[in-house]
């Protein structure tokens, strides 16, 4: 009686971890940056140096680009390029936190990403020079900690403000501030 209550409870695991094998997602494969057609190599090349340690997931969305990449505008194919092009050239740190931004924008509620989108394309239709100009008065100086002691009361105090040494000049010295940037004196 014990054996066949055992041979049972064997089986029954067995058919259960095979149908557990069988329903959890496998990801499948994508191919490796030798395997890609010409035209694949072509499309994507700004990221062959990244091609075989990206995930899965990332290899079949540029797949998918690659696939409309023919089909799209001389204007959408060209966006392509460029954004391609800058993901690139981006740190992994820099990638980290654009992911982040994106999905921060995703979880906005619909009015909101409305708003965003329609500043976007209003700062899309500005000069050069006007972009440089906001992104200059977006670089705010760092503030220091007020020198408190137990004398000193606590109110109405403004901390100092360090004045920038040298102007922010790209994008990324925006997002990563220059260690010369910042006097660090006492």
């Amino acid at each position: 009686m014990a054996r066949k209550l055992v041979a049972a409870i064997a089986v029954a695991f067995c058919l259960l971890t095979q149908g557990m094998a069988t329903a959890a997602p496998q990801e499948v494969r994508q191919p490796s940056w030798a395997e890609l057609t010409y035209v694949q190599k072509q499309i994507l090349a700004p990221v062959h140096g990244d091609w075989d340690n990206m995930p899965a997931i990332q290899r079949k969305k540029l797949l998918g680009v690659a696939k409309r990449y023919p089909n799209m505008k001389p204007e959408e194919q060209q966006r392509i390029q460029r954004r391609l092009k800058d993901w690139s050239k981006l740190t992994p740190e820099e990638r980290t936190l654009a992911r982040k931004k994106y999905e921060k924008l995703k979880q906005l509620p619909p009015e909101k990403r409305l708003e965003v989108q329609k500043k976007w394309q209003e700062y899309q239709q500005l000069p050069e020079e006007k972009k440089e100009q906001l992104r200059r008065s977006k670089a705010k100086p760092t503030e220091t900690k007020p020198n408190i002691t137990p004398d000193t009361p606590k109110t109405n105090q403004t901390p100092p403000v360090i004045e920038q040494v040298a102007p922010v000049t790209s994008p990324k010295a925006e997002t990563w501030p220059s260690p010369w940037q910042f006097d660090s004196r006492p």
